[in-house]
Order: structure tokens, then sequence, then C-alpha cells
């Protein structure tokens, strides 16, 4: 395929695709610092983004590279940095100040064996409570899987467009596996992606409050430099940005952060369904283990077994109803990890009458088909 509009098949890894899915989105910075498993991501964005006017900037650390993003955000431009395991570590106190200013960015954690220095070129899904609850204090926080090349193309769109939208860093968890597989895919014209921007104020700087509420609980936001005054702090703050101790002040901007949340569910909670028509057992699973899942699936309904497949895009906000519809339809489901269990927990949390059954394998490998098609009873 050719033309502007239309698509055309490429074979690329899946950190390749990400970095075509945020120059889609119309990411124009990236600042980060090289580790395996995700640096080609940072490699393929030093050549892409001179192409497109855009600013790519190596840091000294990770916890410099979140800062930029934070500070070329609040500047208006879409930003993106990508790490692993340990470098994701580094950045949760300036992640943190993303979630209580409102900042839309995008991070890319491409998940590696841990704790510490771990298994850095095998792959694992033990980050996945961290892009949760790795910064301190209640925080709204949006946390995605990507489980293929396309996936990494499309989700990572979706990421920024939910950033810019609700104001908040989205995550997106990738592992070894997913970035360094090479699959074929059509990749979008420029016209067949849709992108979304941040809503710029309406009114005259001087009325400007830059964490004022409306109905979405979305304030609108003005980029540094256009002669709206902004204070921006890592503190509780007031609608118009200063540091505040009035307990109604207080609730109320805990509230309303959380409620712009709330309130998007519809289009940010994402669950995708495979041979879940009359499913008597399911695979919940994300990631790389999808993949897996969806072929072990297969295995199963060639052997005559009723089994079925959810797949978690979005993890958090946990998709607790789609979740919740499999737990009443099966008589047992299955949660295979790379992990001791992160994810099972959220899914037993949801509703215990049903069987859950756990799969975790953590020696640095992906699990496999035929492990997951033995737990369906093949």
């Amino acid at each position: 395929m050719s033309g502007t509009g239309a698509g055309r098949r490429v074979l690329l890894q899946g950190n390749e695709a990400i970095v075509e899915g945020a120059l889609a989105a119309g990411c124009r910075l990236f600042a980060g610092y090289p580790i395996t498993p995700a640096s080609e991501i940072s490699e393929l964005m030093s050549l892409r983004l001179p192409a497109v006017a855009g600013t790519f900037i190596q840091m000294e650390d990770e916890i410099a590279s979140i800062g930029a993003v934070i500070g070329a955000s609040l500047a208006g431009v879409k930003s993106l940095t990508a790490t692993s395991g340990p470098g994701f570590s580094l950045m949760q106190e300036n992640l943190g100040f993303a979630c209580m200013a409102e900042v839309p960015c995008v991070i890319v954690n491409v998940m590696r064996g841990g704790a510490s220095t771990g298994l850095p070129t095998s792959p694992a899904q033990g980050d996945v409570m961290q892009a949760r609850w790795g910064t301190h204090g209640d925080h709204p926080i949006i946390v995605l899987a990507v489980s293929s090349v396309a996936d990494s193309f499309e989700i990572t769109v979706h990421a920024f467009n939910l950033a810019e939208k609700y104001r908040v860093p989205v995550i997106i968890l990738s592992d070894e596996v997913v970035a360094h597989t090479r699959e074929t895919f059509v990749l979008p014209g420029p016209d067949q992606v849709e992108v979304v921007d941040r809503m710029r104020p309406s009114v005259p700087p001087q009325w400007y409050k830059p964490y004022a509420d409306n109905s979405r609980g979305v304030p609108a936001m003005a980029a540094m430099g256009d002669g709206y005054r902004h204070h921006v702090t890592g503190l509780i703050h007031d609608e118009s940005g200063f540091p505040t101790q009035r307990g109604d002040e207080i609730n109320a901007l805990v509230r309303r952060q959380f409620r712009k949340i709330t309130n998007g569910f519809f289009e940010i909670q994402m669950t995708r369904s495979f041979m879940m028509e009359g499913a008597q057992v399911a695979v919940i699973a994300y990631g790389s283990v999808a993949r897996s899942a969806k072929r072990a699936v297969r295995m199963a309904r060639e052997q005559g077994i009723d089994a079925g497949l959810l797949q978690l895009v979005t993890l958090f906000p946990f998709p607790r109803k789609d979740v919740d519809q499999v737990l009443r339809q099966c008589k047992a489901v299955i949660v295979p990890e790379m992990n001791m269990g992160q994810i099972s927990r959220e899914v037993k949390r949801v509703n215990r009458r049903c069987r859950i059954i756990t799969y975790n394998r953590v020696d640095g490998q992906l699990i496999t088909p035929e492990e997951i098609f033995e737990e369906l009873g093949g």
C-alpha cells in the first residue's frame, strides 16, 4: 500500500513500533537513558525525531529523563521516555510529581527479570504493581500492556491520547519478548490515526485557573510561555496551583483527580475477548503471555475443551466489570504470569465464587502455549 492516507505493510520489532506510534500520536520530545531491553526505542527516536522537527535528549540518568519529559509537556510538547525496571524505579518520585501536577506524558517500561539488576536480557512481568503503586500516596494513573508489534503501535497512540485527554501520566508495560519480536503489520497512514490533543484554555489569561474543576474533572491546560500564569508544584494545591492547607480544597483536589479517571472508564478500561462464546474455562492474561494463551485456547478448542481468553490491555484502572463477567460465566479461570501472581490477586478480589488457578514462571523464560494448554486440561 502507498499514499499519505493509506497504510503500508512493514516489518518491525515491538520497540520500533512504539516509536512509530509515538510519532504518529504527535510526540516531539524523547528524553531517556539507554537500558536493556528498551534501548532500541531511544536509538530510533534519536534518528526519527530530528526529521520531524522534534527533540531527542540523552539524559544523565532516568531521574533527569522523566524530569525533562515533564518540563517539555508543561511547555506544550507531547513527550515520551522509555526504560526498564531499574530505571523505572528511579523515576517514581518524578512520576508522583506528574500525577499531582496533572502533567500528560507517556512512560514505557520494557520489563525484564528483577529485582535489582536481575535478568537484563530476559522477559518478566514483575513491574505490574510497581506501575500502579510505585510512587507514594493515593494517585490516579493509567497502565496499559502490549502483547504484539501491532499492539505496540496502536496502544502507544492510545496512550498519548489518554494522557492528553485526562491530563495524567500513562504507563505502557511491554516486556523483552514483545520488544524484540519482529512481525509484519499494516502501519496506518497519517489520515488513519486518531490524535487527541489536550484541552486549551478558552478564557482570557486573567481568568485562567490551571486546576479549575469542570464536568469532566479535567482542567484546561495552558502551555508555559503562552501568556497564562501557571504555578506548578508537587504540593497539594488550590485551583490556582498554589499550595493549600485547607481541608475542603485538599479533599476537592484529590477527589477530582480520581473522578476524571472514573468518568472515563468506558474508554480507558480495554480488554479483548477470544473464543469466549460458550467458554467454560478461560485464561486471563496480558502482555506476551496473552499470545501464548491465544494459541493454547485454539489448541484446547481443537481438543473439544470449551476454552476462551480475556486479554487485559488496561491493567489499571483494573477492568473489574469485564473480569467479573468472565468469572461468572466460567467454572475455572487460569491466570498465567511471569511473576509470582500480581494480577491474579486483582482477579481474586473481583469474584471469589469462581475457581481461580494461578500459573507463575519466574525463571526468565516465556510461559509457553503448551504450559497453558496443560492447565486448561489438555
